[in-house]
């Protein structure tokens, strides 16, 4: 390690992903690190926290952020999620900015924010196994005109497509400073807060409507032993009615969250797992500053 941050031509540097609701960061972000540690599910407005991947090679060190995708936000967990954007466009060394094969919506604030942060940028546009080489290049030029990106790559993060032409355009734009962690870590998260991911993941797979987005994990108990590792969590919702449709007919729904939480938990931390939930309600919980800090949003 101290050879390395003795070499002078090792670069670093902090890579935050922008863009819209399920525009594929999440999927891109995975990919770039090589590891499951964003949640992907076909609903929008997925990851709620800044979640970094630390990426290693011989003489860089990538620090990837996936942050939640652009919004105006209707209530105060969402003006929460919009501060690690505002972050991200602070601190950031290299900004990817990801749109899709064909679409122009944009936040006009945001985009001028990424125009002024002069952070070299790389427009990253996605979804291109599902257009024609016309359609992308319209999509090239509408973006290109609106971003002055320094370098653009048109991708599929769902195929793999083209994505280490992502990493070689971040190499290039990079830094040269000595890494900022240790050559083993792989994410700034605690296995509390993949744990929880986890469960919302499954939630957001398992139930429809407005259930998801009414959710927040809350894990009270991380026990490790020899064999097993014993898990605790709070599923917390904002209305008894919700309590009743997480729990189901007779704790059906509860059950069949509970057995596909338990089992990619089990994958991801390579134990088993003996994981127990529960539901509490607390009423709007979505616009009160103390509960959302006890939830690890805010700085």
């Amino acid at each position: 390690m101290d050879s390395i941050i003795d070499n002078k031509n090792h670069k670093a540097g902090f890579v935050s992903i922008l863009g819209n609701p399920n525009v594929g960061k999440s999927t891109l972000m995975n990919s770039l690190v090589g590891e499951r540690l964003s949640i992907i599910t076909a609903k929008a407005q997925t990851t709620r926290h800044r979640i970094m991947g630390i990426v290693n090679g011989e003489d860089f060190q990538i620090v990837y952020s996936d942050t939640p995708g652009i919004l105006e936000p209707n209530y105060k967990m969402q003006e929460y999620m919009m501060q690690y954007v505002d972050t991200a466009l602070q601190d950031s060394d290299i900004l990817l900015y990801m749109v899709e094969v064909g679409e122009h919506k944009h936040f006009e604030g945001i985009i001028d924010s990424v125009r002024r942060s002069q952070t070299p940028i790389v427009l990253i546009i996605n979804k291109i196994d599902k257009a024609s080489l016309e359609q992308v290049e319209q999509s090239k030029g509408y973006w290109e005109d609106l971003l002055h990106p320094d370098k653009v790559c048109c991708i599929s993060a769902l195929t793999g497509e083209h994505v280490q032409d992502v990493v070689e355009a971040v190499v290039s734009l990079l830094p040269y400073s000595p890494p900022y962690f240790p050559k083993d870590e792989l994410t700034d998260r605690s296995m509390r807060f993949f744990v929880s991911e986890i469960i919302r993941e499954k939630i957001l797979q398992l139930y429809q409507k407005e259930i998801p987005y009414s959710v927040e994990i809350e894990v009270t108990l991380f026990k490790e032993q020899a064999n097993v590792t014993h898990i605790d969590a709070i599923i917390y919702v904002e209305r008894e009615s919700q309590k009743g449709i997480i729990l189901g007919h007779k704790g059906s729904a509860i059950k069949e969250l509970g057995i596909h939480s338990r089992k990619a938990i089990e994958e991801f931390i390579d134990t088993k797992v003996y994981l127990t939930l529960s539901v509490k309600v607390q009423k709007d919980w979505r616009n009160d500053d103390n509960r959302l800090r006890n939830f690890g949003y805010g700085f």
